[in-house]
């Protein structure tokens, strides 16, 4: 089986790439690029993975990430679920060397810093998405215009961070085919059992080398990783789910025991699944 690149080239013919991802998915392998990637979700939904942090995408929202700063963008399994994406990628030089450090952009220096950790803006959404929806139909140089508004804006905007790996947790070739392997593997059987043995045996790993590995590349155990991305699931079936009970909920995304489900979102949400539910339907 042949492995798609880790590191995926952009065409160096362009400096500045539009890209409309249309369809039930998304390229949804564990990657990483040179480029910086301005993304807007116009439609659909699913689970984001930004270095080491995981969380839901939805229609409306934004995600802007850094150079090198790997990530994978899974698509919920739903055929009604249609998605639609639209990105800038470009490069710090893109416009010429030495554009951006000229005194005329000294305000975007706080915005590229960002993007080291990827950013999530979470106000000005209705400006942006007017922003976004004018690059279709663009031609290159109104959308050169537009990057610079949607910089200025995120400067203006009020801003999640994505991740506490930055671009210097860059992964080599052979450690991003790993760590997609795991990602793979944890994303297809998370609402099943997965021992350790498991996902150590798709490691090509002993499980105290496993232990250790995935420690050292993401700053949490695998066990953390699991239940953030079991806990993710269980969230988003509490929003759509009214009727469902909370231990078939737990059943749903992982969990055998709805104590341990109950102690694990609470930990990760600082709300019970109850309470949780209770706010979504108030």
């Amino acid at each position: 089986m042949k492995i798609q690149p880790f590191t995926i080239p952009k065409p160096q013919n362009e400096a500045l790439i539009f890209q409309i991802d249309e369809g039930t998915e998304f390229y949804d392998k564990f990657h990483e690029h040179e480029d910086f990637q301005l993304s807007f979700i116009k439609k659909g939904r699913g689970t984001v993975i930004v270095g080491n942090t995981i969380t839901e995408f939805k229609e409306g929202q934004l995600f802007f990430l850094g150079s090198h700063l790997a990530h994978v963008f899974k698509a919920d399994s739903n055929p009604n679920n249609t998605i639609t994406m639209y990105s800038l990628f470009f490069k710090m030089d893109s416009f010429g060397k030495g554009l951006f450090d000229l005194k005329e952009f000294e305000e975007f220096q706080p915005f590229f810093r960002s993007l080291a950790n990827g950013i999530q803006p979470i106000t000005n959404l209705d400006r942006f998405n007017t922003l976004f929806n004018r690059l279709p139909n663009a031609n290159s140089f109104n959308r050169f215009k537009t990057l610079l508004e949607i910089i200025e804006l995120s400067g203006n905007s009020n801003c999640l961070p994505l991740s506490v790996l930055n671009n210097k947790t860059q992964y080599s070739d052979n450690t991003g085919h790993r760590m997609r392997a795991i990602f793979d593997y944890t994303f297809n059987h998370y609402t099943e059992k997965i021992t350790l043995d498991d996902i150590a045996e798709i490691s090509f790993m002993t499980k105290n080398a496993f232990c250790k590995y995935f420690k050292q590349r993401t700053n949490k155990t695998y066990s953390q990783f699991l239940n953030e991305l079991r806990i993710e699931h269980a969230c988003k079936l509490l929003r759509t789910d009214k009727d469902t009970s909370i231990t078939e909920i737990a059943l749903m995304s992982g969990y055998n025991n709805t104590s341990h489900f109950n102690r694990q979102f609470k930990y990760i949400k600082q709300v019970t699944p109850l309470a949780f539910k209770g706010e979504v339907y108030s």
